[in-house]
């Protein structure tokens, strides 16, 4: 029941997330391609973090908010810090609200597309790049985009061994 728990089901709760948009789960990487910029709207993005019961890294967002235009690509970063002793592994996990504007909301690069290693008492910046789609329903002016960061340092080795 333990490994069903651990290993199981988190895959299959984010595949059914990524399918019904339960959870304001965003899909994977988005290709940018030329596009429009509505700068007759502005949205405000929110940015939060927190972390899983047991991880003990220093983690969250570089700013609180920004705002964009719908069709414009925007980079930000959130500041990873690894407060043990030893090196460890990370997973990213987002969330957004609305649901609504999940679908709307496209990340070009972001550092929960890959696990993040970093050793013992090391920083690191982690680029969060998206595009808040032109066709985001007029009724949402804000998004809130949230990560929780998972320690997956036993995973991780479990899974280079195999």
């Amino acid at each position: 029941m333990f490994v069903f728990a651990i290993f199981i089901m988190p895959p299959m709760y984010d595949l059914f997330c990524d399918i019904t948009g339960l959870n304001g789960k965003t899909s994977g990487r988005y290709q940018t391609i030329s596009a429009e910029i509505d700068t007759s709207r502005e949205i405000n993005v929110q940015f939060l973090a927190t972390n899983n019961a047991s991880m003990p890294w220093e983690f969250g967002p570089t700013m609180q908010s920004i705002k964009v235009h719908p069709g414009a690509e925007t980079l930000v970063n959130y500041q990873a810090k690894n407060t043990t002793s030893y090196d460890m592994v990370a997973q990213a996990v987002p969330s957004l609200v609305p649901f609504k504007a999940a679908e709307y909301f496209h990340k070009t690069e972001c550092f929960c597309f890959n696990r993040q290693p970093l050793a013992a008492g090391k920083s690191a910046k982690l680029p969060l790049s998206f595009i808040v789609d032109i066709g985001i329903p007029k009724q949402i002016h804000t998004i809130t985009l949230s990560y929780t960061l998972f320690d997956i340092t036993e995973r991780a080795t479990d899974l280079a061994k195999n």
